[in-house]
């Protein structure tokens, strides 16, 4: 029964296309021929706007912290780092730098 009906609807088009028909088809009876170019911009620019966030987190997640750059300074003067605080570090860096 399926089968006869999905030759009856789609019988002139093979594969999975018949599904992409009838998407067309139920978008431009809900929306109208009119709206489906503004969908199809307004899609855009939100694709757009997802991969450039997501772009952005990646090279955020990519780049040291703030608090593995001040371990870092800390520790080339010498800076015991372990329960400090980032303002502590800070100013113990700033300390240290006057010192030389």
């Amino acid at each position: 029964m399926r089968y006869m009906l999905n030759q009856a609807l789609f019988g002139f088009v093979g594969g999975p296309e018949p599904v992409l028909v009838l998407v067309v088809i139920v978008v431009i009876l809900l929306f109208g021929s009119k709206k489906i170019p503004d969908l199809a911009r307004s899609f855009g620019k939100a694709r757009g706007e997802f991969k450039k966030g997501q772009e952005e987190t990646d090279a955020e997640l990519k780049k040291p912290s703030e608090r593995v750059k001040l371990e870092q300074a800390a520790e080339s003067f010498g800076i015991d780092t372990e329960g400090k605080s980032d303002d502590e570090l800070r100013e113990a860096i700033r300390k240290a730098t006057e010192k030389k």
